[in-house]
């Protein structure tokens, strides 16, 4: 994996200088979300936004409208379009200031996603299950492909280095796996257009994905910040300045990646709080999107509680940025990895972290994933994105797009303890709860007032009960299920969901 730079305040200062002092003077330009082969996001009014002389009257045009507005003192200017129905047909947008003019062709409108996490959702194509049959049948002119470069910076940035593309064999390789497969059924089912962002970062946490101001205005990070100022103030503007231009000359040459960078220098850049937002959000927050898809969360299993708080923050600071209201965030859970254990696990970061994602149902407009059955032990990146997307687009087609189907796993409702079992009843179930593979059904764990978890007996009462229970205990109390790094479980809605893990204990 190639490595990423980060930006510091310092190194901006330069081109900050020179920005302002040539302001009067700028030319027309525009952020490369924008670029030809674009889709638009249908029945919205889609923001555009570029920089210019200042106080420069600016035009935009396309299809049969047009907008005019003015850039501000600084040059900034921005429009919204006018809603527009779906279509394949190819438009081109239009910008004018004065005797310069920007042209972007090729554009579709359609559904707009972003692929957001880390490695899971930054897994490409060309690495995933089946990639000869996925390949060769990647002929998909209408789906659009667009992937941000990785850049952690310290200051907001306003541009990054990339355009959309069309999707073919030749292009979706690269993609992520999770995102092409999720756009392709989209695609597929509603027949229009789809454009895909894909900006994921392996081995970034949560943390770096969320704005400075956010955090601080949380008021329960300021330990984590205070710490990471006083790491980045250790390297030296010389150094970081001389690895940034090393970093540059290596990367234009082909060469295989030197040896000499320095650990910290090569991950400050995605682990520093607030680095991703600044270079690889900012420059595309704003842009007409129906919603965000993600995949994140094993850069942050050393503090799964923390994550509680982290992931509805970071959800809530995109939509109030964005500035398109609650729109749709789904996302893939924590699949199952590492060793099988013969007890039940004591303690387990991966299922607190799975616990931390469900809870973050609460907030509205949001679902889940369930693929504790898709991991693989010895590869903490399944190659089955496939399975992964496919639950993953139930959410977007019943819930964004009107059509009949099961979108939720089935999760724990209530425990009543009778005699020496419990008896759990669960919701969010279709057609009724069975067992897959073996009549056996397995997964479950059950504890007395010793909070001492034994392996449990379990037997399916009715579609939605499960009746729990040990020869080894008189008085339960608390019942696990999936509860593991990487559990044996195989309790599944008939729709072919998987449970979701839970406990009740607290």
């Amino acid at each position: 994996m190639r490595m990423r730079k980060e930006i510091k305040p310092c190194l901006l200062v330069l081109g900050a200088l020179l920005l302002s002092s040539a302001g009067l003077h700028a030319e027309l330009s525009l952020p490369n979300i924008f670029s030809d082969h674009m889709v638009l996001q249908r029945e919205q009014a889609n923001p555009v936004w570029g920089t210019a002389e200042a106080r420069q009257k600016i035009t935009v045009s396309i299809a049969d409208q047009r907008h005019e507005t003015q850039a501000d003192e600084q040059g900034r200017w921005r429009v919204k379009l006018d809603p527009m129905a779906a279509s394949s047909e190819p438009k081109t947008l239009q910008v004018a200031a004065g005797d310069a003019q920007v042209s972007f062709h090729d554009v579709l409108i359609g559904e707009v996603w972003f692929c957001s996490g880390q490695s899971n959702m930054g897994w490409n194509v060309a690495s995933s299950n089946h990639v000869d049959v996925e390949l060769a049948s990647a002929n998909y002119p209408n789906i659009r492909l667009l992937r941000v470069p990785t850049l952690g910076a310290a200051e907001p940035q306003d541009q990054f280095d990339g355009q959309w593309q069309k999707c073919s064999p030749e292009t979706v390789g690269p993609f992520s796996a999770t995102g092409y497969f999720f756009g392709r059924r989209l695609h597929q089912t509603l027949g229009v257009p789809v454009g895909l962002v894909n900006n994921a970062w392996g081995g970034s946490p949560i943390e770096s994905w969320i704005p400075r101001d956010a955090l601080e205005a949380a008021g329960d990070y300021q330990g984590m910040l205070e710490e990471w100022d006083k790491r980045y103030a250790s390297y030296s503007d010389e150094v970081l300045a001389e690895e940034i231009a090393d970093f540059e000359a290596w990367e234009k040459s082909g060469k295989p990646a030197p040896r000499r960078w320095r650990p910290e220098d090569i991950r400050i850049g995605r682990h520093r709080p607030a680095n991703i937002w600044n270079g690889v959000v900012h420059p595309t927050v704003g842009y007409g999107i129906r919603g965000i898809v993600w995949c994140q969360g094993e850069s942050n299993l050393r503090d799964p509680m923390q994550y509680r708080s982290l992931f509805p923050l970071l959800i809530k600071t995109m939509r109030e940025r964005w500035g398109q209201g609650d729109f749709p965030f789904y996302w893939v859970q924590l699949t199952d990895y590492s060793n099988e254990t013969p007890e039940p696990q004591e303690k387990s970061s991966w299922a607190e972290l799975r616990e931390a994602q469900t809870m973050t149902l609460s907030l509205p407009n949001t679902g889940e994933a369930i693929v504790i059955d898709i991991g693989e032990a010895r590869d903490i990146h399944p190659r089955d994105k496939q399975t992964a997307a496919m639950r993953l687009v139930r959410h977007a087609l019943a819930k964004d797009y009107g059509i009949n189907m099961a979108t939720e796993s089935p999760r724990f409702q209530s425990m009543e303890i009778v005699g020496n079992k419990a008896l759990l009843t669960f919701e969010q179930v279709q057609h009724g709860l069975y067992a897959f593979d073996v009549e056996q059904v397995k997964g479950f764990a059950i504890a007395g007032d010793d909070q001492k978890f034994v392996w449990a007996k379990a037997k399916i009462i009715d579609n939605k009960r499960v009746e729990v229970w040990s020869d080894q205990l008189v008085a339960p109390v608390a019942v696990r299920y999936a509860w593991a790094d990487n559990p044996v479980a195989n309790l599944y809605d008939r729709n072919g969901l998987p449970v979701t893990p839970f406990r009740t204990d607290k």
